[in-house]
């Protein structure tokens, strides 16, 4: 059992004082995966939980162990997980059912599931499957579902000229199925563009988790954070991921071609509200 992180909320007038250093220990997560094990970083704004299973020689399980974490009789009583896995295919056992989770294929388990145990493993040892998981509290039992690439809804946005073309597929969102408050999405760029969003915007209603993947070890992604007139950026590499807190911008270029996870929670699932901010204001 890998150990838990905890991370405090932290208004945007703290966050002008943080050097780098500081920055990074309060937003940004730089490992998510672990062989045979899991990770957890519980972040109080929102109460979200954001982490990574990564079964290679043995089935990881989130079993009884876990209760302290939410303070419930098991961990999914009163929350409900997304999952997208970016590696090998893998299999989810929920209860008595049993999901075969294919690479860049989602994975919505309600609240109330998984009264005993989560297990997960993966079908080869040589191609482990990588379940990147955010999980939001929840207080009404959806059903749990597998979505596959085709039934994600998905759009594309940006053009080469702004550099920023890109395919975004919906996973658990409201028009593919209903959850109390979590969103999540894989957002895939297209060759030549390294902008996830400019325009940026800030979410006043919700916070959110980008996850960066698909980089070599020596690429890597320029997160811009903070308010819109005080800007910052975090320097992220390969399957790591940063927390936004709604006051926050959440944009980024990247050294190469990248594809990125967002995970959303908050007072609403409207993906359009959102608060856009002109190039010509950031600062």
């Amino acid at each position: 059992m890998a150990e838990l992180e905890t991370r405090q909320g932290i208004n945007a007038q703290y966050a002008k004082t943080l050097d780098t250093q500081a920055l990074r220990e309060a937003f940004l997560i730089e490992q998510i995966f672990q062989a045979d094990d899991i990770t957890m970083t519980y972040s109080h704004i929102d109460r979200i939980i954001v982490g990574g299973i990564h079964p290679v020689r043995r089935s990881v399980v989130i079993g009884s162990e876990y209760n302290h974490v939410v303070g419930t009789d098991f961990f999914l009583q009163r929350r409900e997980l997304g999952l997208i896995n970016i590696g090998g295919p893998g299999v989810v056992k929920v209860d008595s059912d049993t999901y075969q989770v294919g690479s860049q294929e989602a994975l919505y388990i309600g609240a109330g599931q998984g009264h005993q145990q989560l297990n997960f493993s993966s079908v080869d040892a040589t191609d482990p499957a990588k379940f990147y998981f955010n999980s939001a509290p929840a207080h009404h039992a959806y059903p749990s579902r597998l979505i596959t690439l085709e039934q994600a809804s998905p759009v594309t946005l940006g053009a080469p000229e702004t550099s920023n073309q890109r395919t975004i597929y919906k996973f658990i969102v409201p028009d593919v199925l209903p959850t109390c408050q979590l969103s999540m999405g894989m957002t895939r760029l297209a060759p030549g563009s390294l902008w996830n969003t400019m325009p940026c915007h800030t979410h006043e209603r919700r916070m959110e988790v980008y996850f960066y993947f698909d980089m070599n070890v020596e690429a890597a992604v320029f997160h811009m954070m903070g308010e819109p007139s005080e800007t910052r950026h975090l320097l992220v590499r390969n399957e790591q991921a940063v927390i936004s807190p709604s006051w926050s911008i959440h944009s980024g270029v990247g050294t190469q071609q990248y594809t990125f996870i967002w995970g959303m929670c908050g007072e609403n699932q409207v993906f359009d509200d959102m608060d856009h901010v002109k190039v010509s204001d950031l600062l």
